[in-house]
């Protein structure tokens, strides 16, 4: 008997006692045979063997694939694109973005999101104004403050010794 592919390209280590029919001392599974047993061995070598061959199949069908589309200018980055954009459609047209979309357009027609969006508008203004009539204010103070002789005092010692 051939030497068992385990489908890697290398073989399963059978002993040679195995292969001649022999268990090797290694008790058989309860209700099968020393004939089944053999009969099981060679059809798994079989199977890993037709295994083996998919895997050259797939990998040189690949290849080929890599080949065409490298001649018709694919890229990877061009697939990504457009697997990215048909995702995006598929999204678009499923219906629990379209049910959603319809969700979010009913509420911006509601008059409680329209009263809503009015007082933060209303409310935003009233605080840049307020940011800014403060600002002028701490400006004038500032002002009225260098121009104090306290102020003019501790300049003139601080310039001393910077000297």
């Amino acid at each position: 008997m051939e030497p068992l592919n385990n489908g890697f390209g290398g073989t399963s280590g059978m002993s040679s006692s195995m292969e001649g029919g022999a268990t090797g001392g290694a008790p058989l599974p309860p209700g099968l045979t020393q004939e089944e047993a053999e009969e099981l061995r060679v059809e798994l070598s079989k199977v890993e063997d037709e295994i083996q061959t998919l895997r050259q199949v797939l990998s040189a069908k690949e290849r080929h694939a890599g080949d065409i589309k490298r001649r018709l200018g694919i890229s990877p980055l061009n697939e990504i694109k457009q697997n990215l954009s048909k995702g995006w459609q598929d999204v678009q047209s499923s219906n629990a973005y379209l049910t959603a979309s319809a969700t979010v357009d009913d509420i911006s027609r509601s008059d409680a999101y329209r009263k809503t969006q009015e007082a933060f508008s209303t409310a935003g203004q009233i605080t840049s104004e307020a940011l800014s009539s403060m600002g002028a204010a701490i400006s004038q103070r500032i002002g009225t403050m260098r121009s104090s002789p306290s102020f003019r005092s501790f300049e003139d010692k601080m310039g001393s010794i910077r000297k």
